[in-house]
């Protein structure tokens, strides 16, 4: 296990200690999550790290990672029960990247940062749950994205409650994250609002664009989101960790093929 604090500041962030200043970090992530549906530890990796990071990811990017472009829709479904196929709400966006594995990635920072038992902690004390745990499938456990020129990713809603990613590289243009706090609700699909969003027309869309080594805490199921194209000869990379409430979490044979191009 690498030495976490000379990967992490833990000095800025001192989420490892759950009392005293870690408590006041909790209670700062909550109170943002509350406001804006989503939280930002910057500088929460440090430059030589990412540099570390960054020379570890590139040649997995070029040598061994999965190319995957689709269009889809916002709810990533094919058709809504009692809403025309027609509909603006649906109308189609594309997302294209390329992903390394976990299993690829068992000797980089990256990894390690995911497998450090006190970030799972520290993000169940923020979202008020008993426990967070790593997840078991070794393809998806924590996932790299690389988006090159002209890559980017669709406006959608996420399944998940809130995904978790770290920002290792930013692009020389674009890759900017758009989001659109409570565009729906579990009650209120807002299938106009839904269509002012991709109509250009929705006014509370919010850029956000995280220096490299920001951790980002964000939940998307009901805030639609994207990540605009990339501009430039330099990669977006940025890490996704995944964690769950129960233990032994695996994706299924056909997830991890149309994720991943692989089962095993």
């Amino acid at each position: 296990m690498d030495d976490m604090r000379a990967i992490l500041d833990l000095d800025r962030h001192p989420i490892d200690r759950p009392g005293g200043e870690g408590e006041a970090v909790v209670a700062r992530c909550r109170a943002d999550l509350a406001r804006d549906g989503m939280f930002n530890l910057e500088g929460f990796v440090r430059p030589a790290a990412l540099r570390r990071a960054v020379r570890e990811l590139t040649p997995l990017v070029r040598a061994d990672s999965f190319h995957r472009s689709r269009e889809h829709n916002i709810y990533f479904l094919p058709e809504a029960p009692g809403v025309p196929a027609d509909h603006p709400a649906f109308a189609r966006s594309v997302t294209s990247s390329r992903t390394v594995c976990d299993d690829r990635m068992a000797d980089t920072a990256v990894h390690a940062v995911y497998e450090w038992t006190p970030l799972a902690d520290f993000l169940a004390r923020v979202m008020d749950k008993p426990r967070l745990y790593l997840m078991e499938d070794p393809l998806a456990r924590a996932n790299v994205m690389a988006y090159r020129a002209g890559e980017g990713l669709g406006w959608h809603f996420d399944r998940s409650e809130f995904t978790t990613t770290l920002l290792i590289q930013a692009p020389e243009g674009g890759g900017v994250f758009e989001c659109r706090t409570n565009l729906r609700t579990d009650d209120n699909p807002n299938l106009d609002g839904v269509a002012r969003l991709h109509a250009g027309e929705d006014p509370e869309v919010t850029p956000l664009v995280p220096t490299p080594g920001t951790l980002n805490v964000f939940k998307g199921r009901n805030t639609a989101h994207r990540v605009t194209p990339v501009e430039g000869r330099r990669e977006r990379l940025v890490a996704v960790f995944s964690y769950y409430e129960r233990p032994g979490v695996l994706f299924s044979a056909e997830e991890r093929l149309d994720f991943y191009g692989r089962v095993a």
